[in-house]
């Protein structure tokens, strides 16, 4: 089975070679083309593609893939929001997804904005390595003692959770299924409430929620009205969960104190693109990234060794399974 890897870096190549023998049966090849429809024609003479979260898997590209043959789409991340599903399946192309890869990574690095935006780590880093050793403007918040907030208590959700008591912290969590076993027995939420009490309650919010039409846009001018003044805020998890504007109002308000984003609506141009020569002109991400108590990375939290490796090895196990007519990976069939 010939399988091409679109939108290749060098670590996506390095974890997936480092996996593939232990799949005789498949010829993989790679490049760092991202899948476009204008790309597509690419994937002539293979059954399977692979793209990620920058593809573009419409409706247009699926057409043109399926023209060509192609059967099966391996998207190698949790989220399918790049591929138009309905389409896929109504060509009869099957798509597959990663549905978990090392959720503590994600919630590791979820802590880590929360402490270098808090903490102010990334403004002192730059002070010391220019001989300014003052604290001016560099005092935060310890979090020992309050509370976080949880929004979406799934696997990374829960990790954070996890985080989160181990710092001391009292930990509420909200989700549409509450899974009652993080409070009767690892006892790392203190208990379940809606938003609303969320949002007035938490000194930390971190967001972990699927994103779908009633969660678009969840985090808006009267959710953050509501929440603390000087809340911690992080975003890990979809951009479009958060109306970037209002975000911006309330960091200029001084309702969200400090702001950790390793995603937001405006990601598509930038994501794994190295874009230092270009002038980004109206844009939100210039904005965001202008504010000193905002810490932003590009869609990196799921970034580790050992993240990669599982995305290597659900998604091989998956084309192998397609090509010997077997079950997928558990969870990671989307249609």
């Amino acid at each position: 089975m010939k399988i091409l890897v679109f939108g290749t870096k060098s670590y996506d190549k390095a974890s997936f070679e480092k996996e593939l023998k232990d799949y005789p049966d498949l010829q993989v090849d790679f490049t760092e083309i991202n899948l476009t429809p204008l790309t597509a024609p690419l994937a002539q003479g293979y059954k399977a593609v692979c793209g990620f979260v920058n593809a573009d898997v419409s409706a247009m590209t699926l057409e043109l893939l399926r023209g060509l043959g192609v059967e099966l789409v391996l998207m190698r991340c949790a989220g399918f929001d790049a591929v138009n599903v309905d389409f896929a399946k109504s060509i009869g192309m099957r798509v597959t997804r990663v549905p978990a890869y090392s959720p503590e990574a994600i919630a590791e690095h979820a802590m880590a904005l929360a402490l270098c935006a808090n903490r102010h780590i990334h403004k002192g880093y730059i002070r010391v390595r220019e001989n300014d050793f003052s604290l001016e403007g560099l005092v935060g918040t310890t979090l020992h003692g309050k509370t976080a907030g949880i929004i979406g208590t799934g696997r990374i959700g829960a990790a954070l959770c996890r985080i989160c008591k181990g710092f001391g912290m009292t930990v509420l969590g909200s989700d549409l299924y509450p899974n009652q076993k993080l409070i009767d027995e690892e006892h790392v939420i203190d208990e379940y409430v809606d938003y609303d009490e969320l949002y007035s309650r938490a000194d930390l919010i971190s967001l972990h929620a699927f994103l779908n039409e009633d969660s678009y846009h969840l985090i808006n001018d009267e959710s953050i009205a509501k929440m603390k003044d000087g809340v911690i805020f992080v975003n890990t998890s979809r951009g479009a969960l958060v109306d970037t504007e209002a975000l911006i109002r309330g960091i200029r308000a001084g309702k969200i104190g400090a702001a950790g984003l390793d995603v937001y609506e405006e990601e598509n141009a930038n994501v794994y693109q190295n874009r230092e020569d270009q002038i980004l002109g109206h844009s939100v991400t210039a904005r965001l990234c202008s504010f000193p108590n905002v810490v932003m990375t590009s869609h990196q939290a799921f970034f580790t060794h050992e993240a990669l490796g599982q995305i290597a090895r659900v998604t091989l196990d998956n084309a192998e399974a397609y090509a010997n007519g077997k079950d997928f990976v558990d969870r990671s069939v989307v249609c």
